[in-house]
């Protein structure tokens, strides 16, 4: 897979906007790395990561791993990989939810509006004064608390807001 203009777009606004920005995704891929995102969280973690179920050192993996295989920091043979599994916290909740209390604009794309706590990010922003847009294939089980819905792909839909917000 590649980077689309979705990822292509987001990465354009993280090199060019000079102001907060964050951005936050429950994929597991690579894929805003690779089209030069900086200012990003992996919520559900990362495929390319292991993460030592011992220690709690995380590392970068991109070779097969099975059971057993030892960490390269206390040698228990207890790396797995480093994604957040049903029933575990995920990620940087602490950054995340200070950025949603500080922000003036929160974008959602490209999601069910389903899966908490992810789902509850919009009402959190709007909670404290944040513009909120969707953007998404179909109305999500969350469209509603949005005060802007755009229905379309995120290929095309992505792009035109980041043109719309770098005027």
């Amino acid at each position: 897979m590649r980077p689309n203009p979705a990822h292509e777009a987001l990465a354009a606004l993280d090199r060019a906007w000079g102001g907060g920005l964050l951005i936050v995704t429950q994929n597991v891929d690579d894929l805003h790395e690779r089209a030069g995102a900086r200012r990003l969280i992996h919520m559900h973690g990362e495929l390319r990561s292991a993460l030592c179920a011992a220690c709690g050192r995380a590392e970068p993996w991109s070779d097969p791993l099975p059971p057993g295989t030892p960490c390269g920091g206390c040698g228990e043979p207890r790396l797995r990989p480093d994604i957040v599994f049903f029933g575990e916290m995920p990620y940087q909740m602490e950054a995340i939810d200070a950025s949603l209390r500080q922000a003036d604009l929160f974008v959602s794309i490209g999601t069910s509006g389903a899966v908490y706590p992810a789902a509850g990010f919009v009402q959190t922003a709007r909670h404290y004064g944040a513009r909120t847009v969707e953007l998404n294939l179909e109305p999500s089980a969350g469209s509603f608390y949005f005060e802007e819905s755009r229905i379309g792909p995120a290929s095309m839909l992505v792009p035109d807001l980041v043109r719309e917000l770098l005027g």
